[in-house]
């Protein structure tokens, strides 16, 4: 035996120094990974979160990748939601989360979707395995950049699909995405029309805020993207006021689903740390005590909520001209995605800010510090106010909420009691009060653009009011419009027209083309002419629609209610969009019958022509309509013309006949005024003379006062002096000395010039001897300058130059010498 062994080992040492290459190092670590997968399906299996009280992340069955983004994130200690959503959402269970704003439902289905996916092995090239649905864009880019943060490790591919972008752009990268976080509408058209976007092995369905997408305005989206989707699928549903509504759990397709509510067993709905008030105060005096609480709270960073966007964009630009003191920002959904994400992080980082918003930001955002909401305008429901105060009060903190109540919506205070909110109530100081209608009303005066957002603003509100169901508190006819457009700075409150039978969440969620201010209901008339089943365009629309306040009273009075019978009987002819201008009353309208006109014919006198207008046919009623044509049947009148004295005279008309045999013979006349004329030609003639010599002597006096400067001065240009022939040592180029340089002079300058230039020699096709013999010894005359430089300092010039090119030529050659 002992001899055995040795061989024994000997003989198995052989193949562990040298194994054989049976397996590669990538399917040793597929193998690691598998039993790391067993081990972890095991002890999620083995985990019962019924018995086991978790308080942090690293008790939780996960897998490394999440534990470790979850550790580089900083996230340790659950959350009550997180400890009762997480187990179960690991276990594949549906789940109907609720729980208060601020308590970290994002956390609570994001790592049930990495885990999902992880544990089966998802790649990019298995599709689409996990949809997050937010109602809002600010929500859903939130959510995205938490699942950055704790998915760092995974190797998923996520996406965002909010709008703003290109379609095109977008549906290129769906195909290649693990994770889409979108919003209701933009996925349902990446389903419809996005092609080879397939969603077949979608393994989990998340809703946030899910009451928000399961009421009236996602309604329609929300069952078409689930038709899309498979129904073997985990589906979670999260919000701060949940339903259980068996018609909602039906249309999503919900398998035995676990109720977790957080918050039902608390004292109120909202967190303990947020501290609640409510203001009493009158609608028309909202807007002044909402900028002497932004006076007050300066050093705070706050959120103001109003009920529409008209709203916002009036309260901001107002403020903004008034200039309380603290950085200003407004938020809505009618503007750009590039704008919302610009506004949305500049709130976010700045330390003392206030942000004029709708419901838009009201759910699931994340604001940093946060010290105050504002609500100017009462929530439409217990649910809305809910949310909204979740602005502040996040994770533990403190906060504070205060409601400003017309007299009229008190009954919201006992809709807060049912849901066990506490709130308190709060007065104004009297020091604290800000008068600034007068303020306001001076800038719409001054800014018309202003007065239209607050007319905007007003009808926006006073429509909202109207459509809200709960009458008990939003009462229209309590209020005191006549005030409350007074206090908005506008003269007089804008008449309305209301849409009845409206829903008002499906109309704050229905699409933009739908809610433009100038959208009318469809007439009764074009009801009726439409067949059943019959598309109505925009244009259809367009020509239905009637202007309210777009157009003055002056221009609705021009358009006359007869005119606009007479071309609704004449439906064979040219119907106009504008009526006749000028209604006909009374005495105006004369039946011509007898003074020959054809029967029904109208005379129209007090136009302004020599005689009265006759309307016997439609093209004479026509011709009242044109500006044109009445200008020529009036007569354009005397035309005036001014003088260079600003006198106003007429010019050259023709006279009567009578008149001018008057005047006398027609020869006498004639010569009468070509005598006259020639008398203010010869005077107008001296006159010219006589300016023109004052201008050149004007000149003549600067350019010696120049000179004498020149020479006290000795800046004066040094030429070099030629010795003539008759040897009194004149100066040829004295008079290209005295020229002024390029740029410099005056007109009178100019004419001088041209009188002493000599003229210019007439060109000809032909030249005689003589000429060619002159021109020949000019050229000589040059030449000897020329042989001349570089001899001495002082040319002899046989003859002086007597033109100015002679002149340029002499002083060429002097300069390159």
């Amino acid at each position: 035996m002992p001899a055995a062994r040795p061989g024994h080992r000997t003989g198995s040492r052989v193949p562990r120094k040298q194994p054989k290459p049976t397996e590669n190092p990538k399917s040793l670590k597929r193998k690691r990974d598998q039993e790391n997968l067993q081990k972890l399906q095991g002890a999620v299996d083995e985990f019962d979160p019924k018995s086991q009280d978790v308080t942090k992340f690293s008790a939780l069955p996960l897998s490394a990748p999440t534990a470790s983004g979850l550790e580089a994130s900083h996230f340790e200690t659950l959350t009550d939601v997180q400890a009762r959503a997480i187990p179960l959402g690991l276990k594949g269970r549906d789940i109907l989360g609720a729980a208060k704003t601020g308590s970290g439902k994002t956390l609570a289905f994001l790592v049930p979707v990495l885990e999902k996916l992880y544990r089966a092995q998802w790649t990019e090239y298995d599709g689409l395995g996990a949809l997050i649905i937010s109602p809002t864009r600010e929500l859903a880019v939130q959510i995205f950049e938490v699942l950055r943060k704790i998915g760092r490790h995974h190797t998923f591919s996520a996406g965002l699909v909010i709008g703003g972008k290109s379609l095109r752009e977008e549906a290129e990268r769906l195909g290649r995405m693990n994770i889409l976080v979108c919003t209701p509408g933009r996925m349902l058209q990446h389903l419809d029309q996005t092609a080879g976007f397939d969603v077949d092995n979608l393994q989990i369905l998340v809703l946030d805020e899910a009451d928000r997408i399961m009421d009236m305005g996602f309604q329609s989206a929300v069952d078409a993207l689930v038709e899309h989707l498979p129904t073997s699928r985990q589906t979670m549903l999260f919000s701060a006021t949940q339903s259980k509504k068996v018609s909602d759990l039906a249309r999503l397709s919900l398998k035995d689903p676990e109720y977790v509510a957080v918050h039902e067993a608390a004292a109120a709905a909202t967190p303990a740390t947020l501290a609640q008030h409510y203001l009493i105060t009158p609608l028309p005096e909202k807007t002044e005590t909402l900028y002497g609480f932004i006076k007050a709270n300066l050093k705070s960073k706050m959120i103001v909520f109003l009920s529409s966007g008209k709203q916002v964009r009036f309260i901001y630009e107002s403020f903004r001209h008034l200039q309380p003191g603290i950085p200003l920002l407004h938020l809505h959904g009618r503007q750009k995605q590039v704008a919302r994400l610009e506004i949305t992080s500049r709130f976010s980082a700045a330390k003392y800010s206030c942000l004029f918003a709708t419901d838009v930001v009201a759910r699931g955002v994340d604001f940093p510090a946060v010290d105050w909401v504002v609500q100017m305008d009462c929530p439409e429901d217990t649910d809305t106010y809910i949310h909204r105060v979740g602005r502040t009060a996040r994770y533990e903190r403190d906060g504070k909420a205060v409601l400003f109540l017309d007299p009229s919506e008190e009954g919201m205070l006992m809709r807060l009691e049912q849901r066990k909110v506490p709130i308190q109530k709060v007065s104004i100081r009297e020091k604290k009060k800000q008068n600034i209608q007068n303020q306001i009303q001076d800038m719409c005066f001054k800014n018309p653009d202003l007065k239209y957002l607050g007319q905007k603003a007003f009808i926006s509100y006073t429509r909202s009011v109207h459509l809200q169901k709960d009458k008990e508190v939003f009462d229209l006819n309590k209020l005191d419009l006549d005030a409350y457009a007074a206090s908005l700075g506008l003269p007089g409150a804008p008449q309305i027209r209301f849409q009845k039978g409206e829903d008002v969440k499906k109309l704050k969620n229905a699409p933009r083309a739908g809610l433009s201010s100038d959208s009318e209901p469809e007439p009764d008339d074009a009801k009726r002419k439409r067949k059943k089943g019959e598309v109505r365009t925009k244009y259809d629309r367009m020509f239905e629609r009637t202007n309210q306040d777009v157009l003055t009273s002056h221009y609705t009075k021009m358009i006359g209610e007869e005119g606009q019978e007479a071309n609704e009987e004449s439906d064979n002819d040219d119907q106009d969009f504008l009526s006749v201008r000028r209604v006909l009353e009374g005495d105006e309208l004369d039946v011509g019958a007898g003074d020959g006109l054809a029967p029904g014919a109208k005379i129209v006198s007090g136009l302004g022509g020599e005689e009265p207008f006759v309307v016997d046919s439609k093209r004479r009623e026509k011709m009242l309509k044109s500006k044109k044509k009445m200008l020529k049947f009036k007569g354009k009148g005397d035309k005036v013309v001014f003088d260079d004295e600003g006198n106003a005279h007429h010019p050259y008309k023709i006279q009567d006949e009578e008149e001018f045999r008057q005047a006398g013979p027609a020869e006498a006349q004639r010569q009468k005024f070509v005598e006259d004329e020639t008398v203010k030609v010869k005077e107008a003639d001296i006159s010219d003379k006589l300016h023109a010599k004052e201008r050149r002597r004007e000149k003549k006096e600067k350019r010696k006062a120049r000179e004498a400067m020149e020479r006290e001065t000795g800046t004066g240009s040094r030429m070099p002096r030629l010795a003539t022939d008759d040897g009194e040592g004149e100066d040829p180029l004295a008079l290209m000395a005295s020229l002024p340089m390029a740029g410099e002079g005056t007109d009178s300058d100019e004419e001088e010039r041209e009188e002493r230039r000599p003229a210019k020699r007439a060109k000809k096709w032909f030249e005689d001897d003589s000429e060619a013999d002159e021109e020949e010894a000019r050229g000589a005359r040059r030449n000897k300058g020329r042989k001349g430089r570089g001899q001495g300092k002082v040319i002899e010039v046989a003859d002086a130059p007597d033109t100015l090119e002679g002149y340029e030529a002499l002083a060429a050659g002097l300069l390159d010498e």
